[in-house]
């Protein structure tokens, strides 16, 4: 379990996809081949069978096509936290912003400049993986988001074990007593919070050929602040938050939801629904 909440908190997600470029290098396909066409070898080359048609590949094969995180930052005056939902592409629409150099780059450049408290779900395995992985593969920069401190208490550090600055939901609930850990579906769910709703994330890579990224980011934003509301759920639990403040953090994310949708991102509406409807059956 975390020691403390840190100023800021990023609670984020990620989505990504096989990777047709480098699909094309690593089995010598040829440049006229289908991103289609290299997606099914790559699959095929990793165990693909037809119970399981699409296995899981490794992190550094896939191409980032979404992050999305809610950020948290306490006020210094006290009051209420200001709480923002931030996805990247910002405009799926423009093929600049879709680029995956732009995705990668502009959030380990964020994160490098803001040094937030990072959260996720199974992220130090897969998604800071990811990261780092597919941001050395893409030949960029980040000593900022790489630096790290001579002793752990002079700052962010997102490579120590255990560290503060990045906290793995999966682990923290899972403190290394055997197997059977809860994936982010079924410990929200249970919760009365919203896990996966029309989407979950083996259909992305569908998804993405079919051009219908506006839907990932859609999603990727559900789990996002899924990840943020599991966060303050397991920080109450840690005795972080008394009942009034954790209740007064609910709220706060339920306004934020209600003015990000009033703003146009009109699909938050059926996560308050849904969020509605839990909250009522585990009550």
């Amino acid at each position: 379990m975390f020691k403390r909440i840190l100023n800021p908190v990023w609670a984020f997600d990620m989505e990504w996809a096989p990777d047709p470029r480098g699909g094309r290098l690593l089995h010598n396909l040829p440049d006229s081949a289908s991103d289609e066409e290299v997606m099914a070898t790559m699959w095929a080359k990793n165990g693909a069978t037809p119970e399981n048609p699409e296995p899981f590949l490794k992190p550094a094969l896939c191409r980032i096509v979404s992050i999305a995180a809610v950020t948290r930052q306490s006020r210094k005056e006290g009051g209420p936290p200001q709480l923002h939902l931030i996805s990247l592409p910002k405009d799926p629409a423009d093929p600049a912003q879709n680029d995956e150099r732009h995705v990668v780059g502009h959030f380990l450049k964020a994160l490098g400049e803001r040094r937030p408290m990072l959260v996720g779900y199974n992220s130090i395995a897969a998604d800071l993986r990811a990261l780092v992985q597919r941001g050395i593969i893409l030949g960029l920069s980040a000593p900022e988001f790489c630096k790290r401190p001579d002793k752990p208490w002079e700052g962010a550090d997102y490579f120590a074990k255990m560290s503060d600055w990045n906290v793995d939901l999966k682990d923290a609930i899972t403190p290394g007593w055997g197997g059977g850990s809860p994936s982010l579906n079924e410990m929200a769910t249970l919760s009365g919070i919203p896990g996966k709703m029309e989407v979950d994330g083996q259909q992305v890579p569908r998804m993405w050929l079919d051009k219908r990224l506006p839907e990932i980011v859609a999603y990727n934003e559900f789990d996002a602040v899924t990840t943020y509301l599991l966060f303050l759920r397991v920080s109450y639990f840690g005795g972080h938050f008394t009942d009034a403040q954790y209740q007064a953090e609910q709220e706060e994310v339920r306004r934020l939801l209600e003015r990000e949708a009033d703003a146009g991102r009109v699909h938050l509406r059926r996560y308050l629904a849904e969020w509605d409807r839990l909250k009522a059956r585990v009550a």
